[in-house]
C-alpha cells in the first residue's frame, strides 16, 4: 500500500511552488499552460494565506507525478 502524505494547505502552497520550480518553467509560462492569469499563480505559491486550493491541486497534478486527495478534515478537542 502506497505511503500517504498529509499537508496542510500551506504544505500545498510550498509543494506546487516546489513541483513547479522542478520544471524549470518560469510562472509566466505556468500561467499560460494552464489558461489563467499571472497573479493566480503567484498567489497560489507565494501567499499560503490565501484560499488558492484548486489552483496549487491543479498545479501540482499537472506538473508531478502525483494526484491529490482530500480534503481531509479532523476534529480535536477544545
Amino acid at each position: 500500500m502506497p505511503k500517504k502524505i498529509f499537508l496542510t494547505e500551506h504544505d500545498l502552497a510550498a509543494k506546487a511552488k516546489e513541483v513547479r520550480q522542478a520544471t524549470g518553467k518560469r510562472k509566466t509560462v505556468v500561467a499560460r499552460e494552464l489558461g489563467v492569469a499571472y497573479p493566480s499563480v503567484f498567489n497560489a505559491e507565494e501567499r499560503p494565506d490565501m484560499s488558492l486550493i484548486k489552483m496549487r491541486i491543479r498545479m501540482i497534478e499537472t506538473y508531478s507525478r502525483y494526484k491529490v486527495v482530500g480534503p481531509v478534515y479532523y476534529l480535536e478537542r477544545k
